[in-house]
């Protein structure tokens, strides 16, 4: 099937397209028009125009058309989910966990935008003020450029799409060249709905070309980002004064204590290393065990992982279905034939079938190995002997990300450190760093990025003060 280009609420199609195969199969699955800035120009410029309709919009039609493309989307949940599995290997059984948690994302983003309201300001308060009537309101941005990754290729673009129009705005959206057609179907829903605003979302597709043309351009009010770090230094130098948010990825870590639940310990941490194939921006990669439960983990950790099953991605059973291409399988074994070079131990030596990486388990790594020190995206997680939490601390600290950590802990001290000392974006107490409810406020510091995701933070970024006096 071939996604088609959205310039506001008209289809479009293009003599020049591009093919996307299955990263399982190798099979052609989807085709794609291939975008240049002209098409970019001319969704902007429509996106520019419909704002003044948007603007004018109600909150109840806003949120009857969210809920509306929620209740759609339900009826169409196994088609989306199994164009997911097509595009870009993700299990069919966590292919329909993304389409549920994306409907409750766009539910979510309704719900929210029911309750954002602005206050009134005791502008009286002040020696130097007087008596006046006084409040701020919310308002739309303006036009929202959003570009999304390939990872989660539906609820990714949810978080953008549902906070942006629910706030009154306009989008152009860029999706991931690796899932055009699930971002086209999911469009569409939009598009076509009763309730739909003319003109309020453009669908373009392309890589940097596409990318560069949407943050250069002054239309855009807000630049919406998930995806590398490399890009995002681009974009924070490219895109001039707008309202910029980044979701950059991270080196999420955990700390297991002698204190911990070691068999909850070694299977959530097994899930959260390699969910996904360990293509999650908080995949967990750095796993710091206490020395005097060291190997009693390891061990452990290494049964949990060898019962992952991984295999072909439209079976129910399959955990760990390809990574997303052959470049990506090359990194991945790249990082473990340098470790080993250092001194590291494979307890579960790679394995590649095809794209298919078997879960990998490194021990007796040390912190000045690049396979602790960069983010892998693949599913490879490392085993470091500290002798304490406060041995921990510090080397969990010292990474350029800081998306999300956790610990497990059943001492209370240890919890109530984790939470204040831990340099994250979000902190996770007896479960994975790979935990994320979308509900929460989700982001990260360092160069994991600026800005904060989660329906209702996402409309506070994708929405202006304004503040009123009368007199």
């Amino acid at each position: 099937m071939i996604a088609k280009i959205y310039f506001g609420s008209q289809e479009v199609e293009k003599e020049k397209v591009t093919q996307r195969v299955s990263p399982y199969s190798g099979e052609i699955v989807s085709k794609a028009p291939v975008c240049d800035r002209d098409d970019v120009k001319r969704a902007l410029e429509i996106a520019k125009e419909a704002l003044k309709q948007t603007r004018k919009t109600t909150i109840a039609q806003r949120c009857s058309w969210l809920l509306d493309v929620a209740q759609k989307l339900k009826q169409n949940k196994e088609d989306i989910a199994k164009t997911i599995t097509d595009e870009v290997g993700k299990p069919i059984t966590f292919a329909r966990v993304e389409v549920e948690r994306c409907i409750e994302t766009i539910t979510l983003s309704a719900e929210t935008m029911r309750t954002m309201h602005g206050e009134t300001i005791n502008t009286d308060a002040m020696a130097s003020g007087k008596k006046t009537t006084a409040f701020f309101i919310r308002e739309p941005a303006g036009v929202v450029a959003a570009i999304t990754p390939f990872n989660f290729p539906l609820n990714l673009i949810a978080h953008k799409l549902a906070p942006a129009l629910a706030a009154g705005n306009t989008v152009v959206l860029k999706p991931t060249p690796e899932a055009p057609l699930t971002a086209y179907k999911f469009a569409k829903l939009f598009i076509q709905s009763k309730y739909a605003v003319k003109d309020a979302l453009s669908v373009v597709y392309g890589d940097a070309e596409v990318g560069d043309a949407l943050v250069r351009s002054d239309i855009p009010r807000v630049i919406s980002f998930t995806g590398s770090v490399p890009v995002g230094n681009i974009i924070t130098k490219s895109a001039g004064i707008k309202k910029v948010s980044l979701e950059l990825g991270g080196n999420a870590a955990t700390y297991i204590d002698k204190s911990a639940d070691l068999d909850l310990a070694a299977a959530r941490c097994a899930l959260g290393a390699f969910v996904n194939s360990g293509q999650v921006c908080i995949s967990l990669q750095r796993i710091y065990v206490n020395a005097e439960i060291y190997d009693e983990f390891a061990s452990k950790m290494a049964q949990e992982s060898k019962k992952l099953i991984v295999g072909s991605p439209y079976d129910d059973d399959t955990f760990m279905g390809p990574l997303i291409d052959d470049d990506a399988c090359q990194r991945a074994m790249g990082w473990v034939e340098s470790a080993i070079k250092e001194g590291a131990v494979a307890m579960l030596p790679p394995r590649v079938e095809g794209r298919l990486f078997y879960p990998c388990l490194m021990a007796d790594v040390r912190d000045d190995m690049a396979i602790v020190c960069e983010e892998v995206f693949a599913p490879i997680v490392s085993l470091v002997k500290v002798e304490s939490f406060d041995d921990a601390l510090p080397r969990m600290n010292n990474s350029p990300y800081g998306l999300q950590f956790s610990i497990f802990t059943n001492d209370l001290k240890l919890t109530q450190r984790a939470i204040y000392e831990l340099d994250a974006g979000g902190v996770v107490i007896n479960d994975m760093p790979t935990l994320r409810f979308d509900i929460q406020p989700y982001g990260g510091v360092k160069l994991s990025g600026i800005g904060r995701e989660g329906p209702r933070f996402a409309i506070e970024e994708m929405s202006e003060i304004k503040s009123v006096v009368i007199c």
